[in-house]
């Protein structure tokens, strides 16, 4: 249930065409849904402003239909599924409108709104292979109404790209840097701009990295004011936080 659909509950309280205690049982019973394999948690738009998300690892192509098909019938206009491999994507679109995005492993069923956040998202990285982690965060924040910027392949090994792209940088309301190896891009960003930096370690490098360890250590110890940094390969996790802060109004 969202804010508008509660609102006209309490209208209808008070034009008295719904009394009380009707109100009282519609509340009680949306807060969730038991699928049996899943409780859907329809007052999350409601008490945080969006929508329940689904992680689809782990998930059976059928688990993901039965609640993606639950939640449309409760009137959730956008759904986004995270974590989505292409064959169990495949299956679900042979039952949904599903819009399959394979290198960033999103499912959506429904349109990407029109951006309203304040300003713009950027989306780095220090390399290529860094992508599949930034379009997971890049399409996240888009699917949640956000302006996005993609600075690709802007690492510190060729610090000139990045350096290129001051004007983007001096204009994000959110970057998130997104890199491997050492992760060094991100104290790089943090230093250059006065806007949250969102730092997200990637499992990309070679053995001393540590699957991530090693940039996540990195960002954690950067002496740059104003980063904040998730867990390994969150892009999701990166993309959400950087769409709330952009929806942060009277800043």
């Amino acid at each position: 249930m969202n804010k508008l659909e509660t609102l006209t509950i309490l209208r209808k309280i008070q034009e008295g065409t719904v009394s009380p205690d009707e109100a009282l049982l519609k509340l009680y019973t949306e807060p969730f849904e038991d699928l049996g394999y899943a409780k859907l948690d329809h007052h999350r738009e409601l008490r945080q402003g969006i929508p329940e998300v689904v992680y689809g690892e782990g998930k059976t192509p059928q688990q993901i239909t039965g609640i993606a098909a639950a939640m449309l019938n409760k009137g959730q206009r956008l759904i986004l599924i995270t974590r989505l491999s292409e064959e169990t994507a495949e299956t679900v679109k042979k039952n949904l409108a599903l819009q399959y995005y394979q290198t960033a492993r999103i499912g959506i069923i429904g349109e990407i709104p029109e951006p309203n956040g304040i300003g713009k998202i950027i989306v780095a990285t220090g390399g290529t292979s860094d992508m599949p982690v930034a379009e997971e965060a890049a399409v996240t924040a888009e699917a949640l109404g956000n302006e996005v910027v993609r600075l690709y392949d802007v690492g510190v090994a060729g610090l000139h790209r990045l350096l290129s792209r001051l004007e983007a940088i001096m204009d994000a309301r959110v970057i998130i840097s997104i890199a491997g190896m050492e992760g060094a891009l991100t104290s790089v960003i943090g230093g250059l701009t006065d806007c949250p930096v969102i730092g997200v370690p990637t499992s990309v490098g070679y053995g001393a990295s540590f699957n991530g360890i090693a940039a996540l250590l990195s960002m954690l110890n950067s002496c740059a004011s104003g980063v904040s940094v998730v867990n390994i390969d969150n892009g999701f996790g990166a993309g959400y936080l950087a769409s709330m802060i952009n929806h942060q109004k009277g800043q």
